[in-house]
């Protein structure tokens, strides 16, 4: 361990060794090396002077990048591209000649971008998927749980815990939804020359369009890819990387917000984030247990959501078919936000999976405010016993009032309904009253919203991509 440079947290700290990989340097030149073999046997299949033999060398030494090479190479012509395509024509000097041949830096650079950021967003998906699994069996386990809901941070109509879950599902599968967009279309750049116009390759191929467009088929095919973007200029439109950033800013968002109710939640000590037994909440308090996990989230979150104005002033900022002015930004920017969000979602499964909850404080809470929400219900079955409306309903305001300046100025407890009970022209007594505080009979449909979103859509997802769960989040710190 070097402790005398410089290392970034997202990779030392957040970020799983899964989502670390696919940004590595080792990924990135392997598919360099994947983009030139595909190229090269494509321009062979429509007619080039390459041999199989020049195709098997460059297959021998597909993996096994000689980095030092490279490098060296690189500090001598300050070009990342051709440093390498020098390093690989050590290793294969009789299919030196035709590596990279035709194509511009972008072919590989942008093509592997494209396909890094492919694979970075399948990994999300993949842990987007786990999280909403846990949260829909959290739902379920407290679909019936009443809880004291809130507009404003004020107390208001109860919900159950299980519903408020669902917020926080409902959140993950629109953003679920926006990936498998961007999954269901993606495309490589292809082939397409220094401008765009594939000049260079219309030239090898003697002018012959039918077969260039055919070059660009084959490589997206080789590749895994259905398709190559119709046009572009040397690079493909950097809106793309916009848009891939917006859609893991929009699961920090999500995230960002249940952390957020998380820590709320353990302020009132009633839901907590996992805390382990040797852990230290505070170097100072050591009774705390500080919801640290929910902030890191926050944290990041807050990191992704300022991240994405990099790759917008990038696309609105490039110059006719091309400028570099994007290259040490991309560098930066779409790494660290892949990251960023890899080690949110591992939070965010670790929370989900182990948040405990106190039913006891949940239901303190909300005894203390559900004579205050029960007031409709008092007046609407006061006038059916014969009362005024009109004139119960200034008698409930007053009392109302007289309660919470009790409760607030002097610290005491609700005693609405001891006063409403007192009370001559209200035709029900104090054992009529307590009998209309079950809770269960403020939460609406809470249940039978929990049991439908999760029959109708979190099931059905999570039944069609049984694959992809049981997945298990490591926290470094």
């Amino acid at each position: 361990m070097n402790h005398d440079i410089y290392e970034s947290p997202l990779a030392k700290r957040y970020a799983s060794k899964e989502m670390q990989y696919i940004f590595s340097p080792d990924k990135k030149f392997k598919t360099w090396r994947k983009l030139w073999i595909a190229l090269a046997e494509s321009e062979k299949e429509l007619g080039l002077d390459i041999t199989q033999e020049q195709i098997d060398e460059l297959l021998a030494h597909k993996d096994n990048i000689n980095y030092e090479v490279a490098t060296q190479r690189e500090k001598e012509v300050r070009h990342d591209v051709m440093s390498h395509v020098y390093a690989y024509g050590c290793q294969c000097p009789n299919a030196k000649g035709i590596i990279h041949l035709g194509a511009t830096s972008c072919y590989v650079g942008d093509n592997t971008d494209l396909i890094i950021m492919h694979e970075g967003l399948e990994l999300i998906r993949k842990k987007l998927i786990n999280v909403i699994s846990r949260l829909s069996s959290f739902s379920m386990q407290h679909k019936e749980l009443p809880t004291l809901a809130f507009t404003h941070f004020q107390p208001a109509q109860p919900t159950t815990l299980g519903k408020r879950a669902t917020l926080w599902m409902n959140d993950l599968m629109l953003d679920l939804e926006e990936i498998d967009f961007l999954l269901a279309n993606k495309k490589l750049l292809g082939c397409k020359g220094t401008t765009g116009t594939q000049a260079s390759f219309m030239e090898l191929f003697n002018q012959d369009t039918n077969k260039v467009k055919e070059l660009d088929r084959r490589i997206a095919k080789k590749l895994g890819y259905d398709a190559c973007y119709p046009v572009s200029g040397q690079t493909y439109s950097r809106k793309i990387d916009s848009r891939i950033l917006n859609v893991l800013s929009s699961i920090a968002q999500s995230a960002h917000k249940f952390s957020n109710d998380v820590r709320l939640l353990q302020h009132l000590k009633e839901v907590e984030e996992p805390f382990e037994k040797h852990q230290i909440g505070s170097s100072a308090m050591a009774y705390k247990r500080n919801p640290m996990r929910s902030e890191r989230i926050a944290s990041l979150a807050n990191y992704v959501i300022s991240d994405t104005i990099n790759p917008a002033i990038t696309a609105a900022t490039q110059w006719f078919e091309r400028t570099l002015d994007d290259s040490a930004n991309k560098r930066i920017a779409i790494p660290e936000a892949f990251l960023a969000v890899d080690g949110i979602l591992d939070l965010y499964l670790n929370i989900s999976e182990n948040m405990v909850v106190y039913p006891n404080a949940i239901k303190a809470h909300l005894m203390k405010e559900l004579p205050f929400m029960a007031t409709e219900t008092i007046l609407m079955d006061c006038v059916k016993l014969g009362g005024d409306r009109q004139v119960l309903h200034e008698a409930i305001r007053v009392h109302s009032m007289e309660a919470a300046k009790l409760v607030k100025e002097e610290g005491k407890d609700n005693d609405l309904l001891e006063r409403i009970a007192s009370d001559p022209i209200f035709p029900m007594d104090k054992e009529e009253l307590n009998a209309l505080m079950d809770p269960v009979k403020f939460v609406g449909r809470s249940v039978q919203q929990v049991e439908e979103y999760n029959q109708n859509i979190i099931q059905p997802m999570l039944d069609k991509e049984k694959d992809a769960l049981g997945m298990q989040a490591e926290i470094n710190v």
